[in-house]
């Protein structure tokens, strides 16, 4: 499976990071244009200029780690297409252009289902869309969700409740099959 990550999903940081882990382990292929990737980063300069440049760092990472994800845009897939916010347009775009299977998004009202039907894509919320991994393979999601929820502890210099962290990063079907 191909699935473009909308920026909205790889701001959080410990979503962008169960995301990459289980994309890692092979259970799907992200993709993502340098404009998902700058709005992403964009998004990080409220929590201060140091955020963004540590978002632009990773995102640096995320491409080195995963060097096909990168789609070109497409200007004349993008001046075919209507979406509810034209902000989106290259979004689909790049999911049409790298024969995605999916949209991973919070944000169902720009992306209807009948436009992205019309493409053959579909729209899937990160929790649902991580909750089917998981069902088909739960030993890797898990191993993943474990390694993140570490990371964090350590980074923190603290203990952080599993539940409390999917929570957080908006997960509570994937918290509920993991058990917590």
């Amino acid at each position: 499976m191909r699935a473009v990550l909308d920026a909205c999903v790889l701001y959080p940081t410990v979503l962008r990071e169960v995301l990459l882990g289980v994309a890692a382990r092979g259970l799907y292929e992200p993709l993502w244009s340098d404009r998902i990737l700058r709005e992403w980063t964009r998004a990080t300069v409220k929590l201060g200029p140091e955020a963004m440049a540590v978002a632009e760092g990773e995102a640096l990472l995320a491409r080195a780690a995963f060097p096909r994800a990168v789609v070109r845009e497409q200007p004349n897939i993008e001046a075919r297409l209507t979406l509810p916010d034209p902000n989106d347009i290259h979004v689909l775009a790049v999911a049409i252009a790298g024969h995605a299977d999916a949209i991973v998004t919070f944000n169902a009202q720009d992306f209807p289902r009948p436009v992205l039907a019309d493409e053959e894509i579909e729209r899937r919320d990160p929790d649902g869309f991580l909750w089917e991994l998981w069902s088909g393979h739960p030993a890797d999601v898990s191993a993943v969700v474990a390694q993140v929820h570490a990371t964090a502890e350590r980074l923190s210099g603290g203990d952080i409740p599993l539940k409390k962290l999917l929570k957080r990063a908006q997960l509570p079907k994937l918290a509920k099959a993991l058990g917590v």
